[in-house]
């Protein structure tokens, strides 16, 4: 006889189903988010339905997925640890539930929690910790309480010291892109890494609401390096990331967006390499793609541009340090987006215009991206060394060349 529905009869555990059978009979969205969940957890998942979702089907092809394709029959949960009944036929989930019930295979029922011998609660995964809610018969109020903690666990106002503390020794060093500075573009592995750090080394373009959340033992470095002004040698931020962790603390790279776009990331990564550092990276939202976006501007759009460019104006056109091939970019016919430019703009727009570009091509400036200071400037190739000047245009700014230009208009 099926238990009735009583939050406090419940008993939380995990179960452990890697390598072992599970047959999930249904196959539209719910079956696909329980699906995922079992995956996971590294179940033998077997599904049973005459349809399934497109997401649920492309799993079945590299084998993640048996999938039966047909309906429901007596002793389809032969050999399963657990069962869920996901199907949109009452009659249907009731019938699994009975066989569930009558093999001992705990079975957890989509339409009707109350005749369920098992409950699934909101669960929520960072690393190895697993947080799991029941809400006294509420989904809703479980996912609220778990998307907290988790929120809390992320941003270091709940502290795990134990994980802290297991990875301090032997030390190790993590390259976080933070994004283009608003902290809630930094992802989910970059906020875990933040908030477990014993040392944090950032940089001026990196969020800086991240840092204030910091417990006060946490060392935080300023490793800013500001245009034409005060900066740290890259030589000696090698030096501070690879001494820390040598000494055993799990040190943090905090830059802005991604790490290895014009960031240097990759030299910090082979310095922690050439010293025995373990280094791990993690990918930031690029302010090339992320600003403009933020903008209303689209790198590529469908039928306008099959490319972009992503350029470094750090030193302009004809200068010997240059890299850049200006001339076969005055060719291209798509997006350029021009990083770290402000100086060199107009030197560079005589460039593109002077090798082909067209001189009245779209042109959008933007400025202090994602920070509640962003601004957007409109102007041509032509316009664009006077819209620098008459705007009193600084770093940091990101300037986009293209037809794509007129579509955040």
């Amino acid at each position: 006889m099926t238990a009735p529905a009583d939050p406090g009869a419940v008993y939380p555990v995990g179960l452990r189903l890697a390598g072992r059978r599970v047959v999930v009979v249904g196959g539209g969205q719910v079956a696909h988010r329980r699906v995922a969940g079992l995956l996971e957890a590294r179940a033998l998942v077997t599904v049973v339905s005459p349809e399934v979702t497109p997401a649920l089907e492309a799993l079945v092809a590299p084998g993640s997925v048996t999938w039966h394709q047909r309906g429901w029959a007596e002793g389809d949960l032969a050999g399963a640890w657990y069962a869920v009944a996901a199907t949109d036929d009452p009659a249907v989930n009731a019938a699994v539930a009975a066989e569930a019930e009558r093999d001992r295979v705990f079975c957890a029922r989509a339409d009707d929690r109350g005749l369920s011998s098992a409950w699934t609660p909101a669960v929520g995964r960072q690393g190895d910790l697993v947080v799991g809610v029941h809400g006294g018969g509420d989904p809703q109020r479980a996912v609220g309480v778990r998307d907290a903690v988790l929120t809390g666990l992320t941003d270091g106002s709940i502290a795990d010291r134990a994980s802290r503390t297991a990875s301090v020794a032997p030390g190790s060093v993590v390259l976080v892109g933070g994004g283009p500075g608003d902290p809630g573009l930094v992802t989910v592995r970059g906020r875990q890494a933040v908030a477990t750090a014993d040392v944090v080394v950032a940089d001026h373009l990196a969020p800086q609401a991240l840092l204030a959340s910091l417990p006060a033992d946490v060392e935080v470095i300023d490793a800013s390096k500001l245009p034409r002004g005060r900066s740290m040698a890259q030589e000696q931020i090698n030096e501070l990331l690879v001494s820390r962790a040598l000494a055993g603390k799990r040190v943090v790279r905090l830059k802005g967006g991604d790490s290895f776009v014009f960031g240097r990331g990759y030299e910090e990564v082979e310095a922690c390499v050439a010293a025995g550092v373990p280094v791990e990276v993690v990918p930031g939202v690029t302010s090339a793609i992320g600003v403009p976006e933020l903008a209303g501007i689209p790198v590529t759009h469908r039928g306008m541009t099959h490319e972009f460019v992503v350029v470094s104006g750090h030193v302009p056109p004809g200068h010997p340090a240059s890299l850049v091939d200006w001339a076969a970019l005055g060719r291209l016919r798509g997006t350029i987006v021009v990083l770290m430019g402000v100086d060199t703009a107009p030197a560079i727009a005589a460039a593109l215009v002077e090798h082909g570009r067209a001189a009245d091509t779209p042109v959008a400036v933007v400025t202090d991206g994602a920070t509640p200071a962003q601004r957007t400037l409109r102007t041509t190739l032509t316009g664009l060394a006077a819209t620098i000047t008459d705007e009193g245009v600084r770093p940091p700014a990101v300037w986009v060349v293209g037809d794509v230009v007129s579509l955040g208009a």
